[in-house]
């Protein structure tokens, strides 16, 4: 095989799940959550992850707590660790960028690798193998022409395995699948697609893109297409990832009526998110406030700040302002606070 540039896709498996089983090695085997408090009891808690065993009895993220224990009453829940994962993150991270590559970083738990090889299987090999010896983490990783490719790849080759999808045998993989098996297509946009009579992702291969447009919208529209074709941004970008802005939100056990105990958390969440951009080390402009009503309604309102700060009760002052803006006039089961930073160099 002649040498050439290849895509990676490094996908760490049950990542949250496999940290917590590092640190409770006598849980492995067993079905385990992790998510909130670890408290399946407490309401409005949901499931950050779940090991395979937990997954086979039907728990998945983002169900609640209380739902997973009742599918598992065996189960063991353990609280979320947000510090934990990071540190095992970047320890994997740090890994895959000693080899020869560019890593571009998508989160906690994947990483794309732009390399140039004549065997992507055998440096897929090598990767994994070199996580699971420095780290005791398990990855999955797929081979692509492409980020879009490589991404589906990693997903076919779970868990714990090496799988190729290039431009090669994209038709035979993929063609019979429905739409929403790619990579930016979800359910909603699927539904969609199949009252036009595309229900997979041939038909969609075949689709008029002009027809589309008109449907979907000039840039959407020829866009899945575009994925349904296999084709997909083959630039891997090793540039560190800068955050634009931090948020914190906190949804309660009961709901909120008293609007100055409100007011209290919305200060609270302003100075823990000021906490958060003095340690970044970032500025913010403006301060966002999201308050979700009983039982889904949400409503979010904004200020730009007269000069950048990071100062905890100009932010909370701002935040307690900006809620004088809604009309709290039912119960509240959700508040959240953010703000945008300043950008580098501007």
């Amino acid at each position: 095989m002649s040498t050439r540039d290849w895509i990676l896709h490094v996908d760490l498996d049950q990542f949250i799940a496999a940290v917590e089983l590092l640190r409770h090695p006598e849980l492995r085997g067993k079905p385990v959550v992790v998510g909130g408090s670890g408290d399946p009891t407490q309401p409005r808690t949901v499931a950050a992850t779940a090991t395979y065993e937990a997954r086979e009895r039907g728990i998945h993220s983002g169900m609640p707590l209380r739902t997973a224990l009742r599918r598992c009453p065996d189960a063991v829940f353990l609280p979320s660790d947000p510090p934990a994962y990071e540190a095992a993150s970047e320890r994997v991270m740090a890994v895959l960028r000693e080899f020869p590559v560019q890593v571009e970083v998508w989160g906690w738990d994947e990483a794309f690798v732009g390399a140039t090889t004549d065997d992507p299987e055998a440096l897929a090999a090598d990767l994994r193998h070199a996580v699971r010896t420095r780290t005791d983490l398990s990855c999955s990783v797929g081979i692509g022409d492409n980020k879009h490719q490589a991404k589906l790849a990693s997903g076919f080759a779970k868990p714990g395995g090496i799988y190729r999808l290039t431009s090669d045998n994209w038709a035979e993989v993929m063609y019979d699948r429905p739409t929403d098996a790619l990579w930016g297509i979800g359910a909603k946009i699927s539904k969609k697609l199949a009252a036009l009579g595309l229900h997979t992702v041939a038909d969609l291969a075949a689709a008029d893109p002009a027809h589309l447009a008109g449907i979907f919208g000039p840039t959407n529209g020829p866009w899945y297409r575009y994925l349904a074709l296999g084709k997909g941004e083959a630039e891997v970008v090793t540039t560190p990832w800068i955050a634009r802005g931090h948020s914190r939100e906190t949804t309660f056990p009961t709901d909120l009526t008293d609007p100055a105990e409100i007011a209290r958390h919305v200060a609270d969440l302003a100075r823990h998110v000021a906490h958060d951009a003095a340690e970044a080390g970032r500025e913010a402009i403006r301060v966002s406030v999201k308050v979700r009503f009983t039982p889904f309604l949400t409503r979010t309102r904004q200020t730009k700040l007269p000069a950048p700060t990071s100062d905890p009760d100009t932010l909370a002052r701002t935040a307690v302002a900006i809620l004088d803006r809604f009309d709290l006039n039912r119960p509240v089961r959700l508040l959240g606070v953010a703000v945008d930073y300043t950008m580098p160099g501007k």
